[in-house]
């Protein structure tokens, strides 16, 4: 049988573990800071947590590496150019629409954002702990069926959220260079994001973080913003500027921001610092942030099938050049 790497900080289901362990000698790890040459030179295939790369320095070590797998749309933490040249085949989620299109909890969790902030649900929740029991200070700022929003990426993660604000009654506007096709009868296209943000009550993000994309929300892009509107991520940390935001937060220019990621979030250390993140110490003292730890896809059955598809995807390459 071939020989797998695992780390345990993947945290896999028992019935995805016992499918592993059915089909291939597992070798498992806490996680890839305990990997030695040794336990490398016979590997087949390495299942890759984010937070580590998987590059030269493991590449050189695996002779006989066939396979990188990782249960993520997007593959930042492995050096895909390199493992091409190599000939290790990299399977994850990252071009499987027809499947993604049935995992649909991080489209969900961002409405369930957009309803807490601007509901002003947590500070609700809080004040009735406290022992108080009125429900005026906690007033929103409109029916979201009389709100705007403004959709960055209208991808698969986009189109989800856009058909859920439908749902609610909402107008929808969207900034993405990359559509081609036309769905301005759909949905009003704007041809630049200072325009998007300019003109809606909230703004949501769903773009892959690249180099082009680091940072794509700065002090620029915040001072356009619609005076009192809403700002929720649950795309990656790293495209947004975190002090132009808290500043823009400070400023009354948003109203509120909710978010689900943090840039730095996927460093090893990051859960022993997460409270000096200047993100995270804004939130402590004021109500206008709320922060939840990358739960976007954390429903038990979303892991159990994005877990288990990769694995049946990494069987079916394994038996089929075996």
């Amino acid at each position: 049988m071939k020989k797998v790497l695992y780390f345990e900080i993947l945290n896999y289901k028992k019935e995805n573990l016992e499918l592993l362990k059915k089909n291939f000698e597992l070798v498992i790890l806490n996680n890839p800071s305990q990997i030695t040459p040794d336990i490398l030179k016979d590997i087949s295939v390495i299942f890759a947590p984010l937070g580590y790369y998987f590059g030269e320095d493991i590449f050189s070590m695996s002779p006989d590496l066939k396979v990188i797998a990782t249960n993520t749309t997007g593959v930042p933490h492995i050096d895909v150019e390199l493992a091409a040249a190599r000939g290790i085949h990299i399977i994850s989620l990252r071009d499987e629409k027809e499947f993604l299109n049935t995992i649909t909890p991080t489209a969900e969790l961002t409405m369930g954002l957009i309803i807490n902030i601007t509901r002003n649900v947590i500070s609700a929740i809080k004040s009735v702990l406290d022992g108080k029991w009125s429900r005026w200070e906690f007033g929103g700022q409109a029916m979201l069926s009389r709100m705007s929003i403004g959709i960055v990426g209208l991808g698969r993660l986009g189109k989800m959220v856009a058909k859920y604000a439908t749902a609610f009654g909402m107008d929808i506007s969207y900034y993405d260079p990359f559509i081609t096709h036309d769905l301005q009868w759909i949905y009003k296209r704007c041809e630049s994001i200072e325009e998007l943000v300019s003109n809606v009550d909230i703004v949501s993000v769903h773009i892959p973080m690249n180099k082009e994309n680091r940072h794509f929300f700065n002090r620029g892009v915040f001072s356009k913003f619609k005076k009192g509107s809403y700002f929720i991520n649950t795309a990656r940390g790293e495209v947004v500027d975190s002090e132009a935001l808290i500043d823009a937060l400070e400023k009354g220019i948003i109203k509120g921001a909710a978010l689900d990621v943090l840039d730095g979030e996927f460093e090893p250390d990051f859960s022993e610092r997460v409270l000096s993140h200047s993100l995270v110490r804004y939130a402590q003292t004021h109500d206008n942030l709320i922060i939840t730890p990358h739960i976007a896809g954390s429903t038990e059955d979303a892991w159990y099938l994005t877990q288990r598809y990769v694995i049946e995807q990494t069987i079916e390459y394994v038996r089929r050049f075996q």
